[in-house]
């Protein structure tokens, strides 16, 4: 509330406001518009439960001042008959709100070396808490919103491009933050977001932009007019959601300090379109597989290492199958229509469960002809609406879902068995999949056949464990 004259906490309630209003920065704005206030005039504040100080107070006017001009006069009748444009956007940043109260309360000096204002020191504690956003439009309007909850950065980011114009000169923006701690990291912080996100945009190459906003990462998908964000609360969620088909390659762009402990950081801005990306890390008795397909979808899968040609040599088989089987889709009049996925391999090192440091590219490997190799092959058709059913083929040999139901792993590891030579046991691996049944003639991507692959080899590989 706004009251005429310098009045004490009890003597309030005798006295008319001049302008009420549920939060500070829209009664600071109407004052500023109206020439209630200038920068003359002299405010008293009682702040009531929230953090708000009068030096922030007068920090927060003088910025609407610097900001959002006062009304030049009558708008030419030419713009207004035009959809209104933003012309002048100005961000303040927690507002009536200290970031670190809890800290100061209980009398606690925090010293770190983790000063990132979206994962503060050991805690990793966001500082960016609320948002008020005031525009200045092409109309001479000025419009007042305010963003706060455990989504506010991205809530506000999402709608303040979803705004921008696409045809017309872009509004300048400025980001403010005049709270009690670390008010100028955070101002800064926020603005490189924004820098970032506005270049992402201006490219138009649908990239998604990666943030993590303390234990939670957030995905901005930059679509021009279509802006959009997705929260995924903890790493095995962002996984599921890297691993999605995608319609088109769309590029991911990391922030600085998103996944600083985990080996994505390290290989994600690798991703490239049309090849297939295959990146290893080894921690024994295991090894972590990662895949970035043609349109830079995710493939991740732990599985036990011997050397690097076991841990490869089944993979490439896979894909050189599966480019064997694109080619096969091609139409004859132009069979140079699409380019033959190429694979690429890397190492992520030093071996070891601590954070990877370097991305070593290795040569595609070799697949000698070995007589005790044979090739396990799977076919996945539609039995009916919602349901699938499939027929592996292992040494020649056919065993269909509908011959052997529930027991066909078990049936085909048996033969797998009774094929090898070696006496000890190791993984079995599909070699070539035919998803034609339900792809009708589309091609399908990388993504989807890996995903089979790794489904069946689970249930053949449980079944070997087993007999």
């Amino acid at each position: 509330c706004l009251y005429n004259g310098s009045l004490s906490a009890h003597e309030l309630e005798t006295f008319a406001p001049i302008k009420r209003s549920r939060e500070l920065l829209e009664l600071l704005t109407w004052c500023h518009r109206n020439n209630v206030i200038d920068s003359s005039t002299r405010l008293a504040l009682h702040p009531g439960i929230s953090d708000l100080t009068e030096f922030e107070l007068f920090n927060l006017q003088g910025a609407l001042q610097q900001s959002i001009a006062p009304p030049p006069g009558m708008v030419e009748e030419e713009v207004l008959l035009s959809p209104s444009v933003p012309r002048e956007i100005l961000l303040l940043i927690n507002v009536g709100v200290d970031p670190l109260r809890h800290h100061k309360d209980l009398n606690i000096l925090m010293t770190t070396e983790r000063t990132d204002s979206l994962s503060y020191a050991g805690v990793r504690e966001n500082l960016v808490l609320t948002f008020d956003q005031i525009t200045l439009n092409s109309w001479n309007e000025v419009l007042v919103n305010r963003f706060d909850g455990p989504y506010a950065l991205l809530d506000c980011l999402t709608e303040l491009f979803n705004g921008l114009p696409e045809k017309s000169a872009r509004p300048v923006i400025r980001v403010r933050c005049f709270c009690h701690n670390r008010a100028q990291a955070i101002a800064q912080r926020v603005e490189e977001l924004i820098g970032t996100a506005q270049l992402l945009l201006d490219r138009r190459l649908n990239h998604r932009y990666l943030i993590q906003v303390e234990q939670r990462y957030h995905v901005l998908e930059m679509i021009p007019g279509r802006v959009s964000h997705v929260t995924l609360e903890h790493l095995p969620a962002l996984f599921s959601y890297l691993g999605e088909e995608l319609s088109a390659y769309s590029p991911i762009h990391l922030d600085p300090q998103a996944l600083d402990d985990s080996d994505l950081s390290l290989f994600i801005p690798y991703g490239q379109p049309e090849c297939i990306q295959v990146f290893y890390r080894i921690n024994e008795p295991n090894a972590d597989l990662y895949v970035l397909d043609e349109r830079n979808a995710l493939w991740h899968q732990q599985v036990p290492y011997h050397t690097d040609s076991s841990l490869l040599v089944p993979l490439q088989r896979f894909f050189q199958s599966l480019v064997y089987r694109r080619v096969a889709l091609l139409p004859l009049d132009n069979p140079l229509e699409s380019t033959p996925l190429e694979a690429l391999y890397y190492r992520l090192t030093p071996d070891g469960s601590g954070r990877a440091r370097r991305v070593e590219h290795r040569p595609t490997p070799t697949m000698l002809s070995d007589p005790s190799f044979f090739d396990v092959q799977a076919i996945i058709e539609e039995a009916s609406p919602g349901q699938v059913s499939v027929t592996l083929y292992c040494d020649g040999a056919e065993f269909s879902e509908l011959e052997h139901g529930d027991q066909l792993f078990s049936v085909v590891a048996r033969r797998i068995l009774e094929q090898r030579r070696e006496p000890q046991r190791y993984r079995c691996y599909i070699t070539d999949l035919d998803l034609s049944g339900i792809l009708r003639d589309t091609r399908g991507q990388t993504i989807l056949f890996l995903r089979y692959k790794a489904e069946l080899e689970r249930s053949l590989n449980a079944a070997l464990d087993e007999l």
